[in-house]
């Protein structure tokens, strides 16, 4: 049986929009020639050309929040409760189970920017793709965000799941979700448009806000999951083990196994 891997996830990066820019990541790139220095600083007298090449290491210095590039997140960084009251557990906490499960693809392209999914909505998608959601299956969503990741409208573009398409999620074993967009709910733009409009602040964070009646973790930004079958492949995304943390990178996969050509 031939096995193929999808990466599903995006670069860490400089110069590409894949956050606002007070959460942007900033890479510093430190080669081989400008590392000599710090490697002469443990050995008194090593001068450059005393390096094969003149050369030492190649490191760079990295400034992020647990939030850039691929990560997933814990039901702490919704809320310091889940489950109507329990404590939220952190990253750290995160039981490793729900990290590598069979996966399900809901594809939500066609929905314009800022719509917020339904209950109806993931049911007549299951229903499309004739499945039937099976306890810590991890679902993700594909919206029209993936396919503008590195353009400047990315983290604005894409639909959101409301509170009802994640609870409908949860009250049937789904611990673990993902999207290819900069947040599981709507950008932030069209919620503010709607909030202005309304007042109403419960629809603020409402897909994230579901964590605190069933706790869930999610993955966001996501890549690639147009790439994906419906069904038919396992996911693997276990985070970094960042103590007390509400999030962790990852590097998301896809796994197929193909069956042999007869």
């Amino acid at each position: 049986m031939a096995r193929r891997i999808i990466d599903l996830s995006i670069y860490l990066e400089n110069d590409v929009i894949s956050d606002p820019p007070m959460f942007k990541p900033v890479i510093e790139y430190i080669d081989h020639k400008q590392s000599v220095p710090d490697l002469a600083g443990f050995f008194p007298g090593l001068k450059a050309g005393d390096l094969p090449d003149g050369e030492a290491w190649a490191i760079e210095r990295i400034t992020l929040i647990t939030h850039n590039g691929t990560h997933l997140d814990a039901p702490y960084h919704y809320a310091s409760t889940m489950n109507g009251g329990e404590r939220a557990i952190t990253i750290d906490e995160v039981p490793l189970d729900w990290c590598f499960q069979p996966g399900v693809k809901l594809d939500f392209r066609h929905f314009p920017d800022g719509y917020v999914v339904t209950a109806a909505d993931v049911e007549a998608e299951l229903a499309r793709i004739g499945h039937v959601l099976s306890p810590l299956e991890i679902v993700v969503v594909n919206t029209a965000a993936g396919a503008r990741y590195g353009r400047d409208d990315y983290v604005t573009t894409g639909c959101g799941m409301g509170y009802e398409a994640t609870m409908y999620l949860l009250e049937r074993g789904v611990r673990l979700t993902g999207t290819d967009g900069w947040s599981w709910d709507a950008p932030f733009v069209h919620t503010r448009g709607r909030y202005l409009a309304d007042g109403d602040p419960s629809i603020i964070w409402e897909g994230h806000k579901a964590g605190r009646d069933i706790g869930y973790c999610h993955l966001e930004k996501l890549h690639n999951l147009e790439a994906l079958p419906p069904t038919g492949f396992t996911i693997a995304c276990f985070p970094m083990k960042i103590r007390a943390a509400s999030a962790g990178w990852t590097r998301a996969v896809a796994i197929i196994d193909d069956a042999p050509a007869r």
